[in-house]
């Protein structure tokens, strides 16, 4: 009998659905939660780069185009200087998105040490440490990122280790509940039953298995920290012009709300969409842990 004549068989295995078409399922599932996605990843695509998104130049100005409405050839207008807005907010968003991630790490990294290690060894020690957690907690996180960062100085590294710090408590609270979690745990015991040191069942078992809360609150944490960075950025304590930055575009145009709203209003629409974008994220993620 030939090969050709047997017969096909009678269920042929279900033909998984390619990337794209996964993608597009998910996408049609939840738009809100794709749309937040593409806000973000756009993002950081201008943070790489800005110049594939924009031919002009940001510090550049032309006397001749000062204060243009949005149009198709400068879709956030131009300032005072002449210079298109757009561009400005493209080339800003590398300053705004890095202090955004490094305060987010340094919150995320501080704040998850203070909580395993209070959570952890408990007693009067976790007494204390929380005690001191509680007290940053009541201070608002504007006001505690504006006392460090007039203590350490003006700039943008100064305001992200600001926005981090006054991000430790929030962190450390988080770990140190899902730390008390799992200590509570058999698996834990068990790693204790089996001669496993006190390092090893910290950072083998407990520390792993805490973190998914934590990473939520870090996704969340982000939208929070541009929201922090552009507010320290508009007040001044950013980067200095002519650099363009978020918060600084937004308070470029303060002087000229009156006339030539767009100067501000266009960048704190950016602002206000990549901070409802990273949230919604942020509560995605929650719900999956």
């Amino acid at each position: 009998m030939a090969v050709s004549d047997l017969p096909a068989p009678a269920f042929a295995p279900p033909r998984r659905p390619g990337a794209v078409r996964r993608v597009a399922r998910a996408a049609a599932a939840a738009p809100g939660l794709a749309l937040a996605w593409l806000v973000v990843l756009v993002v950081l695509a201008w943070a790489v780069a800005p110049s594939w998104f924009t031919a002009h130049d940001p510090n550049e100005g032309d006397s001749d185009a000062s204060f243009l409405a949005p149009s198709l050839a400068h879709p956030f207008g131009t300032d005072r200087l002449g210079r298109d807005l757009l561009a400005r907010a493209i080339h800003g968003t590398g300053t705004t998105v890095s202090a955004t991630l490094l305060a987010v790490a340094i919150g995320f990294v501080l704040g998850a040490l203070v909580g395993l290690f209070s959570g952890f060894v408990g007693g009067r020690v976790d007494a204390i440490v929380m005690r001191f957690v509680d007290m940053l907690l009541a201070i608002p996180a504007l006001l505690l990122a504006m006392t460090v960062v007039t203590a350490l100085g003006y700039g943008t590294v100064n305001i992200a280790m600001a926005v981090g710090i006054s991000a430790v408590a929030a962190f450390a609270r988080v770990m140190r509940s899902a730390v008390l979690k799992v200590t509570d745990t058999d698996f834990v015991e068990a790693a204790y039953g089996s001669g496993a040191g006190f390092g090893r069942v910290v950072f083998r078992h407990v520390l792993p298995n805490s973190l998914s809360p934590v990473l939520a609150l870090a996704a969340l944490e982000c939208g929070s920290a541009v929201l922090a960075v552009a507010a320290l950025g508009f007040l001044g304590y950013g980067a200095p012009p002519p650099q363009p930055e978020w918060g600084l575009a937004v308070a470029e145009g303060r002087d000229y709300l009156a006339t030539y709203p767009w100067i501000s209003i266009l960048p704190g629409v950016l602002i206000a969409v990549v901070v409802l974008s990273t949230n919604r994220i942020g509560r995605s993620l929650g719900d999956q842990k």
